[in-house]
């Protein structure tokens, strides 16, 4: 038997052709009454709508390409799980690149993007115009870019983002109200958006407060394992040291504690932590962690609908363009009052 066609379904529902692929393709232009009939009628042939050459016909790719500064990292699983998700409902499989892994060359992935085999791009990375402009050849017109999690000031793109200048301040918030007054910070890698935004507003919430701002409280990171390791080892050599450290994100935090571990330091007891991201095992980690949860899943989905309605040429306003999050404060035995004058 063939496979059930088009016709079929325009002739069981009693429309043209034109109208079964409105009511297909563009359901809000047909009369509700039509939508339903053409419905029962997919429904009863069993027609299939064949993806390939829909998006042939609109001249699509019918794929979306998510660019990941580091896949390796746990946090951007989720992100990664909500725009499948959400691409998947229409029909659009999902392309992913690492961005820094040292196999796959800058000048792959710019030639990729603008091969055509893609109709749009969720960049978590916000270096995405720095990956660009390194590529000779690279002033072709890239597909629509929506940026998730990071972004670039300097991009008139659509981004979704969270509020991390918010979150270092309720790391803060609940710190102080611990009893701590020495507080201290883990960084996150240099000229990273992420960065400065918690960087800049853990040092706001301090001085909220009139608690110090000392430099010497202040550790490198690239939000890594190792990077806390190496913080825990400069932590352990100051002379005087805060008694309550704010991770740039959950790995930095875990790297800190097994350091300070090492050196027979306890958390809470003789330092409280706190995280950012809330990543699968941070309920799990000895002790459980405290930390500032971002909505990985929606980032991620949000991202994909914004860019789903460029693809399909929506207008996007000024107003629009910029999605903030929340966040919010999980608390776990990684932290407690202070015991030190």
């Amino acid at each position: 038997m063939r496979a059930p066609r088009i016709t079929d379904v325009a002739k069981m529902a009693g429309v043209s052709t034109a109208t079964v692929s409105r009511a297909l393709n563009q359901p809000d232009s047909v009369a509700e009454t039509t939508r339903q009939s053409v419905a029962d009628a997919v429904a009863k042939t069993g027609y299939r709508i064949n993806i390939a050459a829909q998006n042939l016909r609109r001249q699509r790719s019918g794929a979306v390409v998510v660019l990941v500064p580091n896949l390796g990292n746990p946090f951007f699983s989720e992100i990664l799980s909500g725009v499948e998700a959400t691409l998947a409902a229409k029909g659009l499989s999902v392309l992913i690149a690492d961005t820094k892994h040292p196999s796959v060359p800058t000048g792959l992935v710019i030639e990729y993007l603008q091969s055509r085999r893609a109709d749009g791009i969720v960049s978590l990375d916000g270096n995405l115009p720095d990956l660009v402009s390194a590529y000779p050849g690279s002033g072709h017109a890239l597909p629509p870019i929506v940026y998730a999690c990071e972004w670039n000031d300097a991009v008139d793109s659509p981004s979704i983002r969270v509020d991390n200048a918010k979150g270092a301040a309720m790391a803060v918030a609940h710190l102080a109200s611990l009893g701590h007054i020495r507080l201290g910070h883990i960084c996150g890698p240099e000229n990273n958006i992420l960065t400065r935004e918690r960087r800049d507003g853990f040092v706001a919430a301090l001085r909220s407060r009139h608690l110090d701002v000392r430099p010497d409280w202040f550790f490198a990171g690239d939000f890594s394992i190792a990077s806390g390791r190496r913080a825990a080892g400069e932590w352990l050599r100051l002379r005087q040291r805060p008694t309550a450290v704010f991770c740039a994100s959950d790995e930095t935090a875990f790297g800190f504690i097994s350091g300070l571990h090492d050196a027979a330091v306890r958390v809470p007891e003789d330092v409280s932590v706190v995280g950012f991201d809330d990543i699968e095992i941070a309920r799990h980690y000895i002790p459980p962690l405290t930390t500032i949860r971002q909505p990985r899943a929606e980032i991620g989905a949000a991202a994909a609908r914004k860019l789903i309605q460029m693809v399909e040429g929506e207008k996007t306003s000024e107003n629009d363009k910029m999605e903030i999050l929340p966040v919010r404060l999980v608390v776990r035995s990684s932290t407690a009052p202070c015991s030190q004058d």
